[in-house]
């Protein structure tokens, strides 16, 4: 049998040159390689290709579909009131799904009433596959969760509210 780079070589010399088909037998294998040019014309089969009918399903039932496929935590809320001058607001600092915990069977890493300094990791937004764990750059305490979790969110889209001191 030919060796990886005699096989290349032999392409290589066929398509410089002007023939169009070459078999080479030893031993019981065989290799064919054929060439086309642009100026032959070249015949193409078709062959009809049945696709299965389509289904309309109403909106309502779409819905319900993929909160079936797609369970998600709901954003813990307590009544906050927007007048507070003490409130901050945690934003995403990119595009991606917002995790509340560092795994699936974790606690999350923040929940309403706890307190947070700067370098207090609140959550994880993961973009491209890689887990971007976000940092609160506050101190205080979380008054509300805004964000469920494995939703998508924007860039500076406000994930939670701290009342700071």
């Amino acid at each position: 049998m030919l060796k990886v780079q005699e096989l290349r070589e032999i392409i290589r010399l066929i398509d410089q040159s002007s023939i169009s088909e070459f078999v080479y037998e030893n031993d019981g294998s065989s290799i064919t390689i054929k060439k086309t040019t642009e100026d032959k014309q070249v015949n193409v089969r078709e062959e009809v290709i049945q696709t299965p009918p389509v289904v309309q399903v109403p909106v309502a039932q779409k819905k319900e579909e993929a909160v079936k496929e797609e369970p998600k935590q709901e954003a813990d809320t307590d009544v906050v009131t927007t007048d507070d001058e003490n409130i901050v607001e945690i934003v995403s600092p990119m595009v991606g799904t917002f995790y509340r915990k560092p795994s699936p069977e974790s606690d999350p890493y923040v929940k309403v009433g706890d307190k947070i300094d700067e370098s207090t990791i609140v959550c994880i937004v993961e973009a491209m596959k890689l887990f971007n764990e976000i940092e609160a750059e506050t101190t205080g305490e979380i008054v509300e969760v805004l964000v469920g979790d494995g939703e998508l969110v924007e860039y500076g889209q406000a994930l939670f509210k701290v009342k700071t001191k």
